[in-house]
């Protein structure tokens, strides 16, 4: 039998280690998603975890980190005080466009429109997202997880917003996807710098980035 001092060390050993696991937990534990109120929520900005925090959220192995910016938008984002080009980034997002998966629609009047090439999905006269290619989910799937937290990100918030509608639309839990924002706001420890001036000329560094093309001529078109 054990000594009552033995049972008491092991409670007590217990107890340390339910007290550890409960802090982990609590401390890793992310807020559930809330959209922002005012112009940032009409993006679809999230209130908890944004440009402004993001930095105490990088790095999570139970998460994935994605900015849906193109590298060179053919929208004018400079007349709303942007960049059309990709100017930097926040470390540890991988760069998949927006302007690729689906047709891009609603922009501010002022940028004019944006790609309006080949896309993965299209918006069937119902108005449900639908494949264009075979391979299309499966690519959606690959680069946006349904098993982790999704951080997108984009230049002011609009595209990152219309991201997570694509997603949960296609059936990914909206509980697991932030919408945190836009780079040109980000003034964290871990800004990326991509657009640069040398000798009094702008250049943009794109081979920092970590992009991913989506190449449409390998895919499988559905014939309607």
């Amino acid at each position: 039998m054990m000594k009552k001092k033995d049972i008491l060390v092991l409670l007590v050993l217990v107890g340390l280690l339910c007290f550890s696991l409960g802090y982990d937990y609590l401390k890793n534990r992310l807020p559930k998603p809330e959209v922002t109120t005012g112009q940032r929520g009409d993006l679809g900005i999230d209130k908890h975890i944004n440009e402004k925090n993001i930095d105490k959220y990088l790095g999570r192995e139970d998460s994935v980190y994605r900015d849906v910016r193109m590298l060179d938008d053919p929208a004018d984002y400079e007349s709303i005080g942007g960049d059309s080009k990709l100017s930097g980034f926040v470390e540890g997002f991988e760069v998949i466009p927006l302007p690729y998966i689906i047709p891009v629609s609603n922009l501010p009047e002022a940028v004019g429109e944006t790609y309006n090439g080949d896309t993965l999905f299209s918006k069937n006269d119902k108005g449900n997202y639908v494949p264009n290619y075979e391979e299309s989910l499966d690519i959606l799937e690959y680069y946006f997880p349904k098993d982790k937290n999704i951080f997108i990100m984009c230049g002011g918030g609009g595209y990152a917003g219309m991201m997570k509608n694509v997603l949960v639309d296609l059936g990914w839990d909206e509980n697991k996807i932030y919408n945190v924002g836009g780079y040109w706001y980000y003034e964290g420890k871990h800004n990326v710098k991509v657009k640069e001036k040398v000798n009094g000329k702008t250049k943009y560094n794109f081979w920092k980035v970590n992009y991913h093309n989506i190449d449409f001529d390998s895919l499988t078109k559905i014939n309607e």
